[in-house]
């Protein structure tokens, strides 16, 4: 049964190098490999954004904790739909403008650090090393995907399975750069939407809609059949306030994503960024309402069996639900395969953007931007692949506890890069008061917040030391945005204003004059 299964995922990573080689050949410079040439179609676009945001988490994290806490995480959806929307409204278009009338930037530190003219590299140098510290973290929940993948479908070793996936990404990453990246996630994102509609749509036709509710009550709910399907209670009591702001907020996090951004900034022109707006917002549209779904059909699907809390095994629900489906008849089980290759596709989709992203703030902005400003190209991309893989190998290392949560690592690292990045990109394309010194305080105080709200013990609950975020239960993207918000207005405030050319380049923007 493995053997169809292993088969479907060797072609699908066949598939998925041979894009990775043919595009290879067309990296002619740094810009090639970091931005496409600012040459993306549409389609292309809005599915590699979306499937580069969503990663295992989609497929595994989300309907994993509402398999396991009920409904109620499905507030954590609708708060990512409305980001994504005002993302593509708000920021993408005037985004692309100022990109290109700030220098030209091709990375979203280099484009701070242009909009605010910033002679000294501050703002290259805290955004790189916030993208390496939460980009390492974030690579390292899909390359856990990727292992429980691998280990719960073959007798395959986790580690084993974590390294396979690693190499593969590796290699098509390292081979085709930004335009591997974009095109293989738009193969990916249509995979991915293929997964999260055909499995619920065949569990109702197996299981029966009148099953689905007596199954859940036999399941071992803690709480109420009614109550588990509410997504205004939780643990059998009115959702708190502070749980729906603090699940709502992951919306906060889109305007802050370098690894999203970035698509916004190398569309072909602002008709394709039309066209993308629509085309993804209807994909997470389906694809978030889908994978909640998917959470509490499994529960009730796969009864008697139940996955434990226990090493965050909930998070296979899909998986077990595809193993029921056709890996109990011997002549589905590579169809089995190929809808599992929706989760590998979410997970590489994922990774491979931010490894990207992360050897451009190194290899860009760090070495030439502030060390050796006389790199040539070649030396460019040598840097870049290194740092790959040096980031890679880091992240392996984190992931490489199997009982490692896969929405705890992408909460952690959603938080730092959204509350560093958000406000000082939002403010930044809206505010003309904004300065360099109101940028580097917001950047600073936002990533730090995060840290600090999500790692360090300072309370008391119940004779245990605690982090803030667990005393109070608000999600440190919160906290960080707003902290780093307040920063921004203080601070920009506080000091003088930015020189009359920064002003007149905002107002270019503004009225869309992008060539001046």
């Amino acid at each position: 049964m493995s053997t169809w299964v292993i088969l479907a995922f060797v072609i699908y990573m066949i598939f998925m190098l041979g894009i990775g080689i043919i595009t290879a050949r067309k990296n002619k410079s740094s810009d090639d490999y970091f931005l496409g040439g600012r040459n993306l179609g549409g389609w292309v676009t809005a599915l590699s954004a979306q499937a580069s945001d969503m990663s295992g988490w989609m497929l595994m994290g989300l309907p994993g904790c509402v398999y396991a806490f009920g409904a109620n995480q499905a507030w954590i959806a609708i708060g990512l739909l409305i980001g994504t929307i005002l993302n593509w409204v708000i920021v993408a278009g005037r985004l692309r403008r100022y990109t290109i009338r700030a220098g030209n930037a091709m990375t979203i530190p280099e484009y701070l650090s242009n909009r605010f003219r910033d002679k000294h590299n501050i703002l290259i140098t805290i955004s790189a090393i916030v993208i390496v510290i939460f980009f390492v973290v974030y690579s390292a929940s899909a390359f856990a995907s990727g292992g429980k993948l691998f280990a719960s479908i073959t007798k395959m070793d986790y580690h084993q399975a974590l390294i396979v996936g690693a190499v593969v990404i590796l290699i098509y990453t390292f081979l085709g750069g930004f335009l591997a990246v974009c095109t293989t996630d738009f193969v990916q994102g249509m995979m991915m939407l293929v997964g999260v509609l055909a499995v619920p749509i065949l569990v109702v036709i197996v299981l029966g809609t009148g099953n689905i509710v007596p199954n859940l009550v036999n399941s071992g709910l803690n709480v109420d059949a009614k109550d588990y399907l509410n997504i205004f209670m939780q643990d059998g009591k009115p959702i708190s306030g502070i749980s729906i702001a603090s699940q709502l907020a992951w919306g906060l996090g889109y305007c802050g994503m370098p690894h999203i951004l970035v698509r916004f900034m190398a569309v072909r022109d602002e008709k394709e960024l039309a066209k993308s707006k629509k085309v993804a917002i209807v994909w997470v549209l389906i694809s978030l309402v889908l994978a909640c779904v998917i959470g509490v059909l499994g529960r009730a699907y796969l009864y008697p069996m139940v996955l434990s809390n226990e090493g965050a095994q909930y998070e296979n629900v899909y998986i077990e639900m595809i193993k029921k489906l056709f890996m109990t008849d011997y002549t589905l089980p590579f169809i089995g395969g190929l809808l599992l290759c929706g989760i590998l596709a979410a997970i590489m989709s994922t990774a491979d953007s931010q490894l990207l992203v992360s050897s451009s703030a190194v290899a860009n902005d760090l070495f030439k931007g502030v060390f050796f400003k006389k790199l040539k190209d070649k030396q460019i991309l040598f840097i870049a692949r290194a740092t790959v893989f040096v980031v890679a190998i880091i992240a392996i290392v984190i992931a490489w506890n199997p009982n490692s949560s896969i929405m705890n690592l992408v909460s952690d690292a959603w938080a730092g890069l959204g509350s560093a990045f958000g406000p000082a990109i939002l403010m930044s394309l809206y505010w003309k008061r904004m300065n360099l010194a109101g940028a580097a305080a917001g950047m600073a105080s936002g990533g730090l917040t995060v840290i600090i709200w999500d790692y360090i013990k300072c309370c008391t609950l119940d004779g245990v030391h605690v982090t803030p975020a667990t005393y109070t239960g608000v999600y440190s993207l919160l906290v960080g945005f707003i902290v780093s918000l307040v920063f921004i207005v203080v601070v920009s405030l506080a000091t003088p204003k930015a020189s009359d050319e920064i002003m007149q380049e905002f107002e270019d923007v503004k009225n869309g004059n992008i060539n001046a």
